[in-house]
């Protein structure tokens, strides 16, 4: 069975819980193969606690990761993210240091990655994605 790692943009869609497209693939997919990179997590408590004053952020943050699987960052995501990286750089592909992170954390899981980013799907060749955004979406 597919696992999906979501994406930073993906999760924030999940705890805003648009567009509704997001929610309906969401629907679709046991939670049990759902999962966010610990390096989404960090960007997830970051831009909560970036907005002091949305109180209901930092709760619908932290509810968000109490259900889902969180994987965390191993020497098998790092390995491949200096090849990853690597491979790209040598395309001039480029992606930002977090992306290529969750991207590396992808690959070394196995999972496709859910993301809407444009950024991703410059370096598609080398990952497997899928736009929850789009709907309906074939699994």
């Amino acid at each position: 069975m597919q696992l999906y790692m979501l994406d930073t943009n993906m999760a924030s869609y999940i705890i805003k819980g648009e567009p509704i497209a997001v929610r309906e693939h969401l629907r679709k997919v046991p939670m049990s193969r759902v999962c966010i990179s610990s390096i989404t997590q960090a960007e997830l408590l970051r831009g909560a606690a970036r907005k002091p004053d949305a109180r209901r952020l930092p709760i619908a943050v932290k509810e968000f990761l109490l259900r889902v699987e969180i994987l965390p960052w191993d020497s098998d995501a790092a390995e491949i993210y200096a090849h990853l990286r690597t491979a790209c750089e040598s395309e001039g592909l480029s992606l930002g240091t977090m992306d290529m992170l969750i991207a590396a954390h992808s690959v070394a899981a196995g999972a496709v990655l859910v993301t809407n980013d444009r950024a991703f799907y410059r370096v598609k060749h080398h990952l497997s994605l899928e736009d929850w955004t789009i709907f309906p979406y074939d699994h």
